[in-house]
């Protein structure tokens, strides 16, 4: 019987924060020896782009990179970095094709080791996990 724990992630906002937050749980989990997967549908596909600079939200946009900075100095990687680590961790990054094709973004914009599933395909992996997220 496998032992592995399992985390299903799902991202629906593309904010700095949805993100950062999808990858500090992801990485994290991974780093515990979990299989992780996240899939981002929605504007959460626009955090799967490649060069990707998310924001904060709202007014607080302006201060965006007022606070990378502060992270930075606290030792906290940016979000490329966190992407970086999820695929050097082995974390299953997923965009959504239905998204995909309804804002017309082909997996040439898409980073690295992007893969492209649906929601049912992705429902079949997350109702195999042990904890399940939705960040949006």
């Amino acid at each position: 019987m496998d032992e592995t724990k399992k985390l299903a992630i799902v991202v629906s906002e593309g904010t700095f924060d949805k993100g950062m937050m999808a990858m500090f749980i992801g990485n994290t989990a991974a780093a515990m020896g979990m299989e992780v997967h996240i899939f981002f549908t929605f504007f959460g596909l626009n955090l799967l782009k490649k060069g990707a600079k998310p924001k904060l939200p709202g007014m607080y946009r302006l201060f965006t990179g007022m606070f990378a900075k502060k992270m930075a100095r606290g030792g906290v990687e940016n979000f490329a970095e966190q992407l970086n680590t999820a695929r050097d961790l082995g974390v299953n990054l997923y965009a959504c094709s239905t998204t995909m094709a309804l804002m017309n973004m082909p997996l040439e914009v898409m980073c690295e080791g992007v893969k492209v599933l649906g929601a049912s395909g992705f429902l079949n992996i997350a109702a195999d996990t042990d904890m399940q997220y939705f960040i949006g």
